[in-house]
């Protein structure tokens, strides 16, 4: 830090015992008294005179009073400025730096000592010092710049502020590599051990260098240096980025606690930090200065201090253009009274929608460049879509645990996000098992309807083995999970007849009003089953059905034997393993189906059964007849379904 001294003689000055009175040790007996606030000085007359033009008119006008007591009102500086200025009258040795030197400054000029009233006064070394001292220091330009707010209105009556904004400013945009001077940074720049071993070695200076020294000045005052520094145009979009965050994160709290929040003080003023972090934005929107993280903590301040609705929307601008960058914990903003639920719902779920309005989907979830509309542009990528399914998918998973969440609200975010962007709906099904657990006393039919949200053919094997022993979920459900699976492997045996065999099974099957439903949890009837126009599968329909798949597995063993046996044995593997799955409730309901596909008698329907090896054989409870074979009996219980 830069010091001046000023004066040779030694400092002679003295207070009583209790502060309020100075005086100064000379043989002469003092002849003013001078009361500046609540303090007295008991000086001399002449050394006074010979330096201030006020005190000059102070002395002369109490004199003709018949008075030796002079009071001097909104000194700048206080007692303290004016002992400086006093002693500097003396000859006195005083002390100026970057914490005093603006304030004495002032007062010298509220005094009146300048070079009309004697050569070299106190304004003349001050300026000196300013100039060759203070505006020439990096960190003491800082300090001086937080000193003129206490010091107004003479801090800007006498440009002292903004000259060293302007000292600043020139330095925060200077080549780094003419800086010589000391300065503050902790913060991590470096994203690899190559970048930072080099910084080691080389000591680079990096292009925000200034940025965390500025972080300790006041927002107005931070405000007017941001100005000033964007106002040269040597500053790239991206280094005003982080200084922003960098103030942002030094004044803005992670959390606010009610009490806080109810302040209006306090309110007001993190609105007006928040108005200066957003004013001072860059004006393009879609560069990539700061991270939708960074946007997405201002909006969350913006909502919990109940910011202006034009600030919101400005920020809620921003964040769309990045939305498929945030995390899941970026958007867990909580809700302000007289919300019901824990987070802000309605605000995702309008920063969703605006980012696929963008995206060119409506909101039934159609594309707009599928329509004909050769004009739409849009600049949102199929990556990005997915990228933002996912994260919507996550964070239905967090909100899901709210026990005030609607259904209607839960369907809401689901749905925000057309069936095109989820390549997978594992995330998905996470959220509505959560949602099912939380809420287990929900009707029957919001279950159907929160389910239906998920495509099981879209469900990976892990999330198909889960849901298959899931008791939360409707007994259709795990049904329609299973035979999907089914599907799936009969497909990979390349056997197009057999998988759509299966596949008529199970869209049958899945849509069985059946009472028993009431019994094991599932539910029966609904807008679920009805929205499907399928026929009501009855027992010759479903025997109709594993005929057909028996004869086309039959038919394939025909063309060529060996792949007949490989699908038989694909098949059986594949019923096991889901056999082995099913919990009980969904064991009983494949009991019940399978034999009311039967013919009376319990038989078999189809006699290729011993060459088809289907792994959809049904299970009979009666005795086979005599005429069976021990063979054929083995082979049925080797691929019964219970």
């Amino acid at each position: 830090m830069k010091f001046m001294k000023l004066g040779s003689k030694p400092d002679a000055f003295q207070t009583d015992g209790g502060g309020d009175s100075r005086y100064v040790l000379s043989e002469l007996p003092s002849d003013i008294v001078i009361h500046v606030e609540e303090a007295r000085f008991y000086l001399h007359k002449f050394p006074l005179l010979s330096k201030s033009s006020l005190l000059q008119r102070l002395i002369i006008e109490a004199s003709q009073n018949g008075t030796d007591e002079v009071y001097i009102h909104d000194i700048p500086g206080g007692v303290k400025i004016f002992e400086i200025c006093a002693k500097f009258c003396y000859g006195m040795v005083v002390t100026l730096n970057a914490y005093n030197v603006v304030a004495a400054r002032c007062a010298a000029e509220f005094l009146g000592m300048t070079e009309d009233v004697d050569k070299s006064n106190l304004v003349f070394k001050i300026e000196v010092f300013l100039n060759s001292g203070i505006f020439r220091s990096w960190k003491d330009s800082i300090i001086a710049l937080q000193t003129t707010d206490a010091l107004l209105p003479w801090s800007e009556q006498l440009k002292l502020a903004a000259r060293c904004i302007d000292s600043i400013a020139s330095k925060a945009t200077s080549n780094p590599c003419n800086v010589v001077w000391s300065y503050t940074y902790n913060r991590k720049s470096a994203s690899s051990d190559e970048i930072v071993e080099a910084r080691k070695n080389s000591q680079p200076v990096p292009k925000d260098w200034w940025v965390e020294d500025l972080c300790e000045l006041d927002v107005d005052l931070y405000k007017r240096v941001m100005v000033a520094v964007k106002s040269r145009g040597r500053i790239t979009s991206d280094v005003v980025g982080e200084a922003l965050k960098a103030y942002a994160s030094r004044w803005l709290p992670e959390c606010f606690d009610a009490a806080a929040i109810d302040d209006d003080a306090y309110s007001m003023a993190y609105n007006h930090l928040l108005e200066t972090i957003v004013w001072l934005l860059p004006s393009d929107k879609g560069s990539s200065c700061c991270s939708c993280r960074f946007f997405l903590k201002l909006l969350k301040v913006a909502v919990l201090i109940g910011s202006g609705e034009m600030l919101k929307e400005e920020l809620m601008d921003r964040v769309i253009l990045q939305l498929h960058k945030a995390s899941v914990c970026d958007l867990l903003i909580p809700a302000r009274p007289p919300a019901l639920t824990t987070y802000d719902i309605q605000l995702v779920l309008t920063l969703v929608g605006r980012f696929m309005r963008r995206a060119g989907v409506t909101e039934d979830g159609i594309f707009l460049n599928n329509l004909d509309q050769a004009m739409f542009e849009t600049d949102v990528d199929d990556e990005s879509l997915l990228a933002l399914s996912k994260i919507v998918d996550g964070y239905l998973a967090e909100v899901a645990s709210d026990p005030n969440l609607s259904v209607s609200s839960f369907v809401a975010v689901a749905t925000s996000m057309p069936d095109a962007a989820r390549a997978t709906h594992d995330g998905l099904y996470t959220a509505i098992d959560v949602f099912l657990k939380l809420h287990p006393n929900l009707p029957k039919a919001e279950k159907r309807k929160i389910s239906s949200l998920m495509d099981v053919k879209k469900l990976s094997k892990e999330a198909c083995i889960h849901a298959a022993q899931n008791d939360r979920l409707p007994l259709r459900v795990v049904v329609q999970v299973l035979f999907f699976e089914q599907l799936r492997a009969a497909a990979g045996g390349n056997n197009p007849a057999a998988a759509a065999a299966s596949g008529g099974i199970a869209r049958r099957l899945v849509e069985e009003e059946d009472d028993d439903d009431d019994d094991v949890g599932g539910g029966g009837g609904g807008d679920w089953s009805k929205s499907r126009a399928l026929p009501t599968p009855t027992p010759s329909l479903l025997k109709k059905q594993l005929g057909s798949l028996k004869l086309a597995a039959a038919g394939d063993e025909g063309g060529g034997g060996d792949d007949g046996r490989r699908l038989a044995r694909v098949s059986s593997v594949a019923n096991q393993s889901s056999r082995l799955s099913l919990s009980s409730r969904s064991r009983r309901m494949f009991d019940r189906l399978w034999a009311g596909g039967k013919p009376p008698g319990g038989e078999v329907v189809s006699k290729s059964s011993d060459t088809s090896g289907s792994s959809q054989s049904p299970r009979s409870s009666a005795k086979p007849p005599a005429s069976k074979s021990s063979s054929s009996s083995s082979r049925n219980r080797r691929y019964s379904v219970s």
